[in-house]
């Protein structure tokens, strides 16, 4: 298992601590009325959730390290503004946090401004799918979540993608083992002119050339917000084949706009 440790200069990671619930829930009310040392507290005890984070880009061409620094970051943001009265599990709020300063390092991306009813629809949906999870031992599906929340689908792709930083439209989000499934999402940006223009209209063109079912499939992924396993359920197909077939459609696309 050792091959899995992530190494940091300085730091035992074996013996850092792991803060439970009740822990935690003492440290934000102390840290709530003004107490710095529970904020630290706070911080070291949740290190190796940025661990965790970034061990997932150890194969990326950049120094552990700098990410843990940058992850450490996104663990700080999460802690001066996490809100435990949404009911959300502190570490639910804080992965996406750590996660976008992570992606904000490999892919030097920008901020975001998100505004606070956008805030509040993606808590509403990561505490329904807590506790849904919880009850039922699944995740909700997107429609599950909209009827609940009383909002539409399209809503909680906004919401949750709200929480991290804005990335490649080929940034690699999932590996079963086999074909790495790309990121094709936000493509177009009004304040950046003629060139993202340029990219939309070559993004369509080339979903036009590609098969009917490899478009449909990122559509539902990719507009309508859909999972794998969702998409999988109404073709009637495995997930597996979901996969693959995105996959090659991320591949056909990318050839077609280089």
């Amino acid at each position: 298992m050792s091959k899995y440790k992530v190494d940091i200069v300085g730091i035992d990671t074996n013996k850092l601590k792991v803060l439970n619930n009740k822990e935690m829930e003492v440290l934000f009310a102390r840290y709530k009325e003004g107490d710095e040392a529970a904020k630290d507290e706070l911080v070291n005890g949740n290190l190796k959730l940025v661990l965790s984070i970034i061990s997932k880009f150890r194969n990326k061409d950049i120094d552990m390290n700098d990410l843990f620094q940058v992850g450490c970051i996104g663990l700080i943001k999460a802690v001066d503004n996490f809100d435990s009265s949404y009911g959300v599990m502190f570490s639910t709020y804080a992965v996406p946090l750590i996660l976008g300063e992570v992606k904000r390092l490999v892919r030097t991306n920008s901020s975001v401004r998100v505004a606070r009813s956008i805030r509040d629809t993606a808590y509403r949906i990561l505490k329904f799918k807590e506790e849904y999870s919880n009850i039922y031992g699944i995740e909700p599906r997107n429609a599950v979540i909209a009827k609940e929340l009383g909002i539409e689908e399209y809503e909680i792709r906004d919401a949750l993608e709200s929480l991290q930083d804005p990335v490649s439209i080929f940034e690699p989000i999932y590996n079963d083992g086999g074909d790495t499934i790309y990121l094709l999402d936000q493509v177009a940006d009004v304040k950046k002119g003629a060139t993202d223009k340029d990219m939309l209209i070559a993004m369509r063109e080339a979903l036009k050339k590609i098969k009917k079912r490899e478009r449909d499939v990122l559509v539902s992924r990719y507009i309508v917000g859909k999972t794998q396993s969702e998409i999988a359920e109404d073709l009637g197909v495995s997930q597996a084949q979901i996969s693959r077939i995105e996959s090659t459609a991320m591949k056909n696309v990318k050839k077609l706009l280089e």
